[in-house]
Order: structure tokens, then C-alpha cells, then sequence
């Protein structure tokens, strides 16, 4: 297992969500072991790519047996900070924003939506995702009550900024961030951008390679 001071790499960060998205499945499927070999199979990897990735938390596995479900689902889920239960907002009661507060997969991963926010007249009042919309000049109030960890940002770019500021004095520690560029963000809260356009050049790319190789 890595050292207090040793850096997990992001590549085996990144890959931790798929592995507890596949041990969902499996255990919706009833299946209690899995070696990783098969778990490998499955996600396209090699099986000494899954030990590598899990022993750098532990292993958690055990020779001629593979591993509990279960157990690595749980092992994964303490991992990756999801296991309290962590209190998110959203930012945007739009198109976006209401699709991401109605997301089923969201809240059974571990975050618990407890309000959305717009400074829209026209959405404020309404119902979205089982919750109804407050205005963005409720979130001090808000937030000093319900202390948010984290807050998805779906606004307009020229708002994202000036929002991510506020929630971080107001003791939110982590974005999720669909509006672009934040500029003079502290650097004691961890954002994720998601550029969808990033990914459909992505895949433009690969799909251009594979047909180079047909």
C-alpha cells in the first residue's frame, strides 16, 4: 500500500469508478467472487493491470481465490470518499442541471442531493429532481445549515467563476464544473471540468484511427 506521502497516479484514479460501477452490476447479478482475470476481461484490461491498480491500496484480493465483491465494492467506496453519504448542491436548474438532480446513477454512488439553485424567476419555486429551486441568494443561509461538500456548477461561463468563489468561502470543497473555465479558484477545493466537446473529439480520434487501421 502507498505511504502517506506517495501519490496514487490519476490513471489509477480514474479507473477506480468503473471498478465500482462493474462490482455494482456483479452484485445486482447475485455474483459474490470474481478473480482478476475475469475482472480484467471484462474492462478490457490485463489482470496484472487490476493487481497493480488495487494493491496500491491494499490488494484486497486473496491467492487462489480472487476477490469478495462485496468487500472490494466496500474496500473501493472507502477509497474514493463516497461512503459517508457526501452532501452535494447544484448550480443551474436548467436543461442540464435538472437532468443531473433526476440522475438515479448519481445519488446511488455514494452523493446525496440536498438543494438546486437558480437566480431565474422562471424556475425558482419549481419542482426539480424532488426538489424545489431556491434562489442563488439563499445559498450563504443554506449553506451555513446543510454544509454542503460539494456543488455542481451548470451556469452560464461568465457566472462560473464569481459562484465558485462564493461556495468556497462558504466552505464547499469540491466542483463538479460543466461551465467552462473558473479563474482564481483557491487552491484548497479540487474541481473536475467536464468538457462534453472534449470527449466527442475523443472519440472523432479514435474512430479516425480505427479506420486508418481497417
Amino acid at each position: 500500500m502507498k505511504s502517506p506521502k506517495e501519490k496514487v497516479s490519476l490513471a489509477v484514479i480514474r479507473r477506480l469508478p468503473k471498478y465500482y460501477r462493474y462490482l455494482n452490476d456483479l452484485i445486482g447479478a447475485g455474483v459474490a467472487k470474481i478473480s482478476s482475470k475475469e475482472l480484467g476481461e471484462a474492462m478490457g484490461l490485463t489482470a496484472s493491470q487490476i493487481r497493480q491498480d488495487l494493491n496500491c491500496f491494499g490488494g484486497f484480493g486473496q491467492q487462489g481465490y480472487g476477490y469478495n465483491v462485496i468487500y472490494l465494492r466496500e474496500e473501493i467506496e472507502k477509497i474514493m470518499g463516497l461512503a459517508g453519504n457526501l452532501a452535494c448542491i447544484i448550480i443551474g436548474a436548467g436543461h442540464l442541471g435538472g437532468a443531473l438532480a433526476s440522475s438515479r446513477n448519481l445519488t446511488g454512488c455514494g452523493f446525496r442531493f440536498v438543494g438546486i439553485f437558480d437566480n431565474s424567476a422562471a424556475v425558482v419555486g419549481t419542482a426539480v429532481g424532488g426538489m424545489i429551486v431556491r434562489h442563488t441568494d439563499e445559498l450563504a443561509e443554506f449553506c451555513a445549515k446543510e454544509k454542503p461538500q460539494m456543488a455542481i456548477i451548470a451556469v452560464p461561463p461568465s457566472a462560473a467563476s464569481k459562484l465558485v468563489l462564493k461556495l468556497a468561502d462558504l466552505g464547499v470543497k469540491g466542483f463538479w464544473n460543466f461551465s467552462g473555465h473558473i479563474e482564481g479558484a483557491p487552491s484548497s477545493v479540487i474541481i473536475e471540468h467536464m468538457h462534453v466537446e472534449d470527449a466527442m473529439m475523443t472519440l472523432s480520434y479514435r474512430m479516425k484511427e480505427n479506420r486508418e487501421d481497417e
